[in-house]
């Protein structure tokens, strides 16, 4: 479809770039037009043609378009436990409530728990996750059908999948379908052998792959590697070849400064998690000293069990608010660094760089921000209202590879709402 947005405020999230009033151009699923909208002969010399004819034109009334947010960390089926497994540390959480019920969920039950999720991302306006779960397979055919724009990594621990299981599904889900993708990963150090870790980290090395895992998430995880092994994990993971191809990390709350340097020199992303680690009271992440070393920090989620809601504003204040409070500095981490971490860094996270800006022949996954509300009122700072002041309700339109699935309230998929609210329901009363 050939779709026109105009009269809009655009933030193209290219470095420096201001906010400007013009359109964007959708052909099918890419970006085929960004600009004033003024003098298109250029355009149309290029193309060979005299006009655009188009199936849809959108007067934006000056609201704003800019990219989707990227959730570079999340565990989609675990909608099932939203507000199931509250209240508890990060081990007994996953011991005693998150791992016996998760033993009981079928690939099936996890494709429509995933579809909830998709919901909520698409209402959030993220246009892409990173996910971690239990059922590759059954995520990505619950986002293929949904529409969204799915990275699959690994959850590999001592309990379940394999390290055949993952190269099966690298090659099978990745170059396949136009909105999935697969990247290497594990669950964590402390939940996987050394035997197993080296495995992965030949596999790995064989396919030339980055690597993603739970990291440094708490000072217990720290304190049980450094027992076991006499280093901290990154260090460790390091020390077995784990990342010669890069990858990231998830939490990164305690991190030590070799471990940072460890990130710089291997391309290592830190994905941060706020909402979940101040829920699970598992510690704040130094970003400010990540910014210092100058590493790619793109901001996830977490799952829906351990926030509990996937709502990227949420997650983007607090990776503010939470650095100002660490450093006693409220000069710390500035709102636009955030705003990049979460569009910008994350697409490079998720090695995702064709959908990272608003920019001609990038993918077509966009975002509508609704000024004319209160808390988006007076325009002095739209991009740090996005981050300081903006919320879900601020969310008019979620468009992901040139298809809007989410416009005005409601949504245009193949499903209808309730009815993936009654199986979410079903699903929790048969297994609890």
């Amino acid at each position: 479809m050939n779709i026109r947005f105009y009269n809009a405020r655009i933030l193209t999230m290219e470095e420096n770039a201001p906010i400007f009033e013009g359109e964007v151009w959708v052909g099918d699923e890419k970006i085929i037009y960004v600009g004033d909208g003024l003098n298109m002969d250029e355009f149309y010399r290029r193309r060979n043609i005299t006009c655009m004819i188009w199936d849809e034109e959108i007067d934006c009334e000056r609201n704003l378009l800019m990219p989707g947010f990227k959730n570079a960390h999340t565990h989609s089926g675990m909608t099932l436990l939203r507000s199931f497994a509250d209240d508890l540390p990060l081990h007994e959480w996953l011991n005693k409530q998150v791992f016996p019920i998760e033993a009981k969920m079928s690939p099936e039950d996890i494709y429509h728990l995933t579809k909830l999720a998709v919901l909520e991302y698409l209402t959030s306006g993220i246009t892409s996750i990173f996910d971690m779960y239990l059922t590759p397979e059954s995520v990505a055919r619950a986002c293929s059908d949904t529409g969204m724009r799915c990275v699959l990594t690994g959850a590999v621990n001592n309990f379940s999948q394999s390290v055949e299981a993952m190269e099966k599904w690298y090659g099978e889900l990745n170059g396949k379908a136009p909105l999935i993708s697969f990247l290497p990963g594990f669950h964590a150090e402390y939940t996987c052998s050394k035997e197993l870790i080296q495995d992965i980290a030949s596999m790995a090395k064989r396919l030339k792959a980055p690597v993603y895992v739970h990291l440094a998430e708490t000072e217990e995880e720290v304190a049980g590697c450094v027992e076991r092994y006499g280093l901290t994990p990154g260090m460790f993971l390091d020390s077995l070849g784990m990342f010669e191809y890069g990858g990231g990390a998830y939490h990164c709350v305690y991190l030590t400064e070799e471990e940072i340097d460890l990130f710089q020199k291997k391309n290592i992303h830190v994905i941060t998690n706020p909402g979940s680690n101040t829920k699970l009271a598992s510690g704040i992440a130094p970003i400010n000293d990540f910014l210092k070393a100058g590493l790619n920090i793109a901001i996830g989620t977490d799952g829906p069990a351990s926030n509990n809601c996937l709502d990227m504003f949420r997650e983007m204040f607090l990776v503010t608010g939470l650095a100002k409070l660490r450093e006693k500095d409220a000069s710390a981490v500035d709102a636009m660094e955030v705003l990049k971490m979460a569009t910008v860094n994350g697409a490079k996270a998720m090695h995702l760089e064709n959908a990272d800006i608003l920019a001609q022949d990038k993918l077509a996954d966009i975002i509508m921000i609704d000024l004319c509300q209160p808390n988006m009122q007076p325009i002095n700072n739209i991009a740090k209202n996005i981050v300081y002041s903006a919320s879900k309700q601020n969310v008019k339109m979620t468009m992901i590879h040139g298809r809007i699935l989410y416009r005005n309230g409601e949504f245009y998929l193949k499903d209808e709402a309730l009815s993936i609210y009654e199986k979410a329901n079903e699903i929790i009363n048969r297994l609890r």
